[in-house]
């Protein structure tokens, strides 16, 4: 029967161990760096998301906000305001939406505030269906943010949104 004998290490083996371990630990060193620099910046991540307060904005009011280095319109909507957005009839939009799939809350509207045809910001409390107006090509949309008449294709981006309190809204 033959019998184990056991290696006793060397000098040798502890270098290759130190060797291995202080190379990991400089690979790691260099490597964090590498990918924390691939994060968003802070400027970036306060642009995310914004809270709004909305109690001081009277019903028919419009509110803009800046989101992401764009406009925001919080609207107070009027309940002849609602009732006109809900009885419009889909089939005649250009891109069809009903007045439930853009609002959370209906007498609160949230849209990014730029037009879809070529990045102009519309007027609010203008155009024929009393929403939003862009005077550079004449695109209308209707109080829901919805187009209704010139060359803008879609509506009115609704952003990602929530209520927070009843008198405040978190966008993004």
């Amino acid at each position: 029967m033959a019998e184990a004998t056991a290696v006793e290490p060397t000098r040798r083996d502890f270098l290759y161990i130190s060797t291995a371990a202080v190379g990991a630990v400089g690979a790691g060193a260099i490597a964090w760096p590498l990918i924390s620099q691939m994060n968003p910046d802070a400027s970036t991540l306060a642009l995310a998301s914004t809270e709004v307060d909305i109690s001081s904005l009277p019903s028919g009011g419009i509110m803009t906000v800046k989101w992401r280095g764009k406009p925001v319109f919080v609207r107070h909507r009027t309940p002849k305001e609602i009732k006109d957005a809900e009885a419009t009839p889909v089939a005649s939009l250009p891109d069809p939406q009903t007045d439930a799939e853009r609002v959370k809350k209906p007498e609160w509207l949230v849209v990014v505030g730029v037009c879809t045809h070529l990045g102009c910001v519309p007027l609010g409390h203008q155009g024929d269906y009393e929403g939003w107006f862009c005077p550079c090509h004449g695109s209308h949309y209707d109080t829901s943010g919805r187009i209704r008449k010139g060359p803008a294709p879609r509506n009115l981006e609704v952003p990602q949104y929530q209520f927070v309190a009843d008198t405040k809204v978190r966008i993004g």
